[in-house]
């Protein structure tokens, strides 16, 4: 799938605010700026926007190894995941159909995929690549595809035709290709986060377009961010408080076949259609690709089937916002994400 929050690494390296994902992240001034704690940004863009890590509490020379471990990470999952390499792993693997030693990353982020596609009766689904194809196609000859269109593609469409072992990963008929739109993007800042960690570092905050966060604010305040409003792009939605989570936000506005959002990026795999409830979710859970996974899926799944869903999943709270402009939330999620 082609991607806009979650597109694949070209690291450049540089400070500044990052606005991705529907998360306003590190040093905004939203956030007190009383400084406490030596601070230390770095800043690249990936995964379709800004990535942004911020280290506090340490000397210069710790921190920029834990940011060079973690930014290298990154890359890694970039090789590993990304559709824009001809050569990464995912890429060979759609072209080939079949895949030899497959990169422990991949196995974990397609085995959590396959489960998340169970648990949701199949509202999560990463073999819808070919919609994607059929609306980026038709995008760019000035219209939307036709419903046969839609139809052959979604015939392609089956989770459940993907093969996962340790030493081989296969693609089964009907399925044509996988994308890990959805779920790349908060495993990469899971592997960022726990990179900065190893390298001893206790209090951090990570945008890569999913947030993760370690510790707290210089003032000893929990991490806090801002939720973007899916229909005004300067505006928050929601404030939420980081304590041991991380957050992932999914919209209709992130990448949009149509001007009223009704044609987006995310995808029903039963109709082969953009879900028609939801203008966003956020997802507040102990793992930023937990959180990647399960704000896609609610997309899908629709406000009422959402809550549902999310209150069998321990410790996972949801900030839904209707196209209506109606907001639901479980009762977790408020200012204690």
């Amino acid at each position: 799938m082609s991607l806009s929050r979650r597109k694949f690494l070209t690291l450049s390296l540089g400070g500044g605010v990052a606005v991705a994902g529907g998360l306003i992240a590190a040093n905004h001034p939203l956030w007190d700026t009383n400084q406490v704690l030596t601070e230390h940004s770095r800043r690249s863009w990936a995964l379709g926007s800004d990535v942004t890590m911020t280290v506090l509490g340490t000397d210069a020379a710790q921190a920029n190894r834990a940011l060079d471990s973690a930014f290298a990470e990154l890359e890694t999952v970039e090789r590993v995941m990304s559709l824009y390499r001809p050569d990464s792993q995912i890429s060979v693997l759609n072209r080939e159909r079949i895949l030899y030693q497959p990169h422990p990353y991949l196995v974990q982020v397609l085995t959590a995929s396959a489960e998340t596609s169970r648990l949701s009766n199949g509202a999560f689904d990463i073999t819808v690549q070919p919609l994607w194809d059929v609306f980026a196609i038709a995008q760019k000859q000035g219209r939307l595809p036709s419903d046969d269109e839609v139809g052959k593609a979604r015939q392609a469409v089956d989770w459940r035709a993907v093969e996962v072992t340790k030493e081989r990963v296969r693609l089964l008929s009907p399925v044509q290709a996988v994308t890990l739109n959805g779920v790349a993007q908060g495993f990469a800042a899971d592997r960022a986060v726990a990179s900065l960690r190893n390298h001893g570092i206790e209090h951090a905050l990570v945008n890569a377009g999913e947030i993760g966060s370690l510790g707290t604010k210089p003032n000893g305040d929990p991490w806090k961010v801002g939720v973007q409003h899916p229909r005004q792009r300067e505006a928050f939605a929601a404030l939420a408080a980081l304590s041991g989570r991380c957050l992932s936000t999914s919209g209709d506005y992130e990448t949009t076949f149509s001007a009223d959002f009704s044609k987006n990026h995310i995808f029903d795999p039963r109709t082969g259609q953009s879900p028609s409830e939801l203008a966003s979710v956020s997802i507040a859970a102990p793992t930023a690709m937990q959180a990647d996974l399960f704000s896609t899926t609610a997309m899908v799944l629709g406000p009422e089937r959402s809550l549902e869903f999310i209150a069998q999943l321990p410790h996972v709270d949801a900030l839904l916002i209707l196209k209506n402009g109606r907001t639901l939330q479980t009762s977790g999620f408020a200012g204690n994400a």
